[in-house]
């Protein structure tokens, strides 16, 4: 079976000029080898492709692959994260983890807020701003934490983030509009526990993987898993499973969350607590990040005794079982679709 890879590389990013932070959800070198190398050990024919647009070019020359594994993030707009999923959808091409649907709206976390609002699954209370000029519309009670509606990996957050009075709001968001240039979520600050749990499969045949509490070491940046806490956390955070009540709990809502919003696969759900235990449910994450050391999903999974070849074997036959497709142990490895001719092409085009 013939699995195509799609990713979008950090350092061809980086040698146009995007900074550090822009580039934070990218994949690394390490990743990329560390999923193809994993693919062709679990059985299967992994062809490593790049992003979206590469993967357009690919497309048009017609080549075709079994499956594509997808971890491209994108880079412009709330669909950014869909871009890659559309496309295979108009190739009708199957693809691991969610459709197009779930990721823009995961994507932008006060949409996502608000359908899980209707499942009824507790989240902060929140509000939405998109200029200055909106926050005298806020009606929250402090403190607050802000931070922009719609990116991953801790980007935005720092120890600004949390705010006490109107002033360092305003001031908070204002850095936010100029290096974003995106809305901002203020939400209700939750000061307690802080949880993330992870998941692989669909459904009604998906299951927990493990719940992680993350803490902050004395020298972190307070109140917050923030973006370089995340990004130094061998020194800053400290991780731990726990299985208690309110862990337990904490799974079950992203369960509920996970099933209710179709997510597919595998990925992360970050929860936390607030002043008197209570569990909110504050973002999923759909299209989880795989280095296999340092992503938050494959830490989880190491503590819990899951191997990362176990994971990434998780994830795809969660593809396969959902498509009826065979699965590597079964199945003989493919041969490609026959390269388009050139008229095909300009009729594909």
């Amino acid at each position: 079976m013939k699995i195509g890879l799609t990713y979008d590389l950090r350092q061809v990013y980086l040698e146009q000029g995007y900074n550090e932070e822009q580039t934070a959800e990218f994949e690394s070198q390490e990743t990329v080898r560390a999923l193809t190398s994993t693919l062709n050990e679990l059985g299967f024919e992994a062809v490593p492709i790049g992003h979206l647009r590469v993967l357009a070019e690919r497309l048009l020359r017609g080549e075709r692959w079994d499956l594509v594994f997808n971890v491209a993030e994108g880079l412009h707009g709330f669909g950014r994260e869909a871009q890659v999923p559309c496309l295979l959808d108009s190739f009708e091409i199957p693809y691991t983890f969610s459709d197009p649907l779930v990721l823009s709206l995961t994507l932008h976390k006060a949409m996502t807020k608000r359908v899980l609002r209707d499942l009824g699954i507790p989240t902060p209370d929140f509000a939405v701003v998109e200029t200055e000029a909106d926050l005298g519309q806020v009606t929250l009670p402090f403190p607050l934490f802000a931070k922009p509606v719609a990116e991953g990996t801790s980007k935005g957050i720092t120890a600004a983030s949390r705010v006490s009075t109107a002033e360092e709001l305003e001031r908070t968001c204002s850095n936010l509009f100029q290096k974003f240039s995106q809305p901002v979520l203020i939400e209700e600050f939750l000061p307690g526990r802080e949880f993330t749990v992870g998941i692989t499969g669909t459904g009604h045949h998906c299951q927990i993987l493990g719940v992680m509490e993350i803490f902050l070491a004395p020298e972190a940046e307070p109140m917050a898993y923030s973006y370089n806490n995340k990004a130094h956390y061998e020194n800053l955070v400290q991780y731990r499973l726990v299985t208690d009540k309110t862990a337990r709990r904490a799974a079950e809502m992203a369960l509920a969350a996970w099933r209710g919003l179709g997510c597919r696969d595998g990925g992360r759900i970050d929860l936390r607590c607030d002043s008197k235990g209570r569990v909110s449910l504050m973002e999923i994450n759909p299209l989880p990040g795989l280095h296999p050391v340092r992503s938050d999903l494959c830490i989880l999974a190491r503590m819990a005794g899951t191997s990362y070849s176990e994971l990434i074997s998780r994830n795809v036959h969660s593809a396969l079982e959902r498509l009826k497709r065979p699965t590597a142990s079964v199945i003989a490895k493919t041969t490609a679709a026959p390269v388009a001719t050139r008229s095909q092409a300009a009729t594909i085009a």
